[in-house]
């Protein structure tokens, strides 16, 4: 496949243009113009970016690329060397964030929403709403998300109180539980925590989970590279290199 009309696919299927974001969506660095493999990754550390060249990747399609608002212009130090590493191997650079996280089909919070076994039933913003079948205690939902993600999330609430009403935004959108409040929520999970984060959760009666930044958003990447691999026949290898955050 080329990469052009790799490019003009993604660009059809995401719709860049609905989104004003902190980065850059597309192809962010260029490579060869034949593609027959991809990798996707959650993040182009260079870590990701060996371990495709070892694949023999032609492209890398991830949810953190580079070139963030506010960052500086200077192409030196970590930057320089991993965009280095991609012209040296001619390996193609594509990054997807909000469009990512908001594709209705294939975005993040879509797919972290099906391994948790949720079904997403209306939005409020940037926030997906769900209900369980049958209320459960905070506490055995948390073992459930421990299960599906294989790590241990921390939970802000009284374990045993009972929840059904669900609001979850991947990564670091903690900014947005007043949202989750006001959507009616009795939990609401998303990547990371704030300092603030507890003293909401007190104070409104919802309870909060913390699931992980990366563990969060290791779905929707994955399934665009499926996706890709099933309608062009191309090989596609999702690499996770473990993140704590």
């Amino acid at each position: 496949m080329k990469i052009n009309d790799l490019s003009d696919y993604l660009n059809q299927l995401l719709q860049p243009e609905r989104f004003s974001d902190y980065c850059p969506n597309g192809l962010q660095v260029e490579g060869m113009r034949e593609i027959n493999k991809i990798v996707t990754g959650v993040t182009a550390s260079m870590t990701l970016l060996q371990a495709a060249q070892q694949a023999s990747a032609d492209a890398v399609l991830v949810h953190h690329g580079y070139f963030w608002c506010n960052e500086t212009l200077q192409i030196t130090g970590i930057k320089k060397r991993r965009i280095q590493f991609l012209l040296q191997h001619e390996i193609n650079l594509f990054a997807f964030h909000l469009l990512l996280d908001m594709h209705p089909g294939l975005g993040n919070n879509v797919m972290f929403a099906k391994q948790l076994d949720l079904k997403i039933t209306k939005w409020a913003e940037m926030l997906a709403l769900a209900e369980l079948i049958q209320p459960q205690s905070l506490k055995s939902f948390a073992e459930h998300i421990e299960t599906k993600l294989k790590r241990k999330p921390q939970v802000i609430g009284d374990l045993s109180k009972p929840i059904k009403r669900i609001a979850l935004c991947t990564g670091a959108a903690q900014g947005y539980i007043e949202q989750a409040v006001a959507a009616g929520a009795d939990v609401y999970i998303s990547g990371e925590i704030s300092e603030q984060t507890v003293h909401v959760v007190r104070e409104s009666g919802m309870s909060y989970i913390s699931a992980g930044h990366h563990a969060t958003e290791r779905y929707g990447i994955q399934a665009l590279g499926e996706h890709l691999a099933h309608k062009f026949g191309l090989q596609h290898e999702f690499i996770d290199i473990d993140n704590p955050v």
